[in-house]
């Protein structure tokens, strides 16, 4: 039987308006320190978006996005946390803040595929 891997992982979410608190489910970060994995990926339903909020700008939204997924990959240059360790970004990514793009609080689990099990919470959380 596979070994199995303890990861953690995150909702990424886009709250439109931050005073309101609402927010739609946009992608997954998932990281794995001991087997050196740190995976995210996002996609915005525009639809979702207007209806929290009509003035929100999809294309600012994906740009912010995007950053989230550089950093995730270590994308040197574009950000000096892209360079700290898969430990470090992680936490930084799933850091509380008060902006459009937030994360839940990391979740713990057990997996023998890191691979199938962020495509199963993508598909769980995301759609």
């Amino acid at each position: 039987m596979p070994e199995k891997h303890l990861y953690e992982f995150a909702i990424v979410r886009v709250v439109p308006r931050v005073e309101k608190e609402e927010f739609i489910n946009v992608g997954v970060i998932l990281c794995s320190i001991q087997q050196q994995f740190l995976k995210c990926a996002t996609i915005l339903n525009e639809s979702k978006l207007k209806a929290l909020d009509p003035e929100a700008d999809p294309e600012t939204i994906r740009d912010h996005l995007d950053a989230f997924i550089h950093v995730c990959q270590g994308k040197k240059g574009l950000s000096p946390i892209a360079s700290q360790s898969i430990a470090s970004r992680f936490r930084w990514l799933t850091a509380v803040r008060s902006s459009i793009i937030q994360t839940s609080r990391p979740h713990p689990g057990l997996s023998h595929n890191l691979e199938e099990t962020f495509e199963n919470l993508f598909r769980a959380y995301v759609g």
